[in-house]
């Protein structure tokens, strides 16, 4: 079985090398690139399992790399950024990016987070059967939402979330459990993230289209229901 291939896109050249160095010693393949386009070239050009993708880079930055690299593929991204910012992490998601990780950092996180997406990526279904509930369409192989043929316009973190719920008809399902499906970690305890994509989806779908799909248990979680 083929090693997984990673796309390291940093400019600072210390970082970029001891994370080559660290993740070929884990088996890894490693690519570097040191700047925004060079980053995005390669990773449209070349095949890859993850990429590592600093935010600010020269040329290009970050956040612009991640939103061109997620209109065309679903690459699993890492974010890297000096930055502790709430604002830039959910910026970050919201254009498309699976994680995102503050300098300086533990190599052992860094090497933790990338199992976990590297993990989802492999568990990714591939059945190419659109989903379709009560006019509802979620079309997996086409990254496409519609209700009643009208396109509703999703990120990649709402199309997941709202795929994991689809798929999960008539269940309920606890924030933790939608955590670990959708994000994929703990997401250092900030659950509230749920409730605050929930109510993403629920006004782009439930209210806009005056449908009752998402349905809050109180004290559990969350129900896709179809009535």
């Amino acid at each position: 079985m083929d090693a997984p291939r990673i796309l390291i896109v940093e400019d600072e050249v210390k970082i970029a090398r001891f994370l080559e160095l660290e993740l070929k010693y884990e088996g890894y393949h490693v690519t570097l690139a040191y700047d925004g386009r060079s980053g995005l070239q390669e990773s449209l050009q070349g095949t890859f399992d993850l990429i590592i993708l600093d935010v600010m880079l020269p040329s290009l930055n970050g956040m612009e790399v991640c939103r061109r690299i997620r209109q065309t593929m679903e690459t699993p991204i890492i974010m890297l950024t000096a930055k502790d910012d709430t604002m830039d992490k959910v910026m970050g998601l919201d254009l498309g990016a699976d994680d995102y990780v503050t300098k300086p950092f533990a190599i052992e996180e860094l090497l933790a987070r990338i199992r976990v997406a590297l993990k989802r990526k492999k568990n990714l279904t591939h059945s190419s059967k659109p989903l379709s509930i009560n006019g509802l369409k979620l079309d997996l192989e086409q990254h496409l939402v519609t209700y009643q043929d009208e396109t509703v316009d999703l990120t990649k973190r709402e199309f997941d979330l709202l795929r994991y719920l689809m798929e999960n008809q008539n269940i309920v399902l606890t924030r933790d459990k939608i955590l670990e499906a959708v994000w994929g970690y703990d997401y250092l305890g900030d659950t509230n993230v749920v409730d605050v994509y929930i109510r993403y989806l629920r006004s782009k779908i439930d209210e806009k289209y005056n449908q009752k799909f998402i349905h809050t248990i109180r004290g559990v979680g969350y129900l896709f229901k179809d009535e």
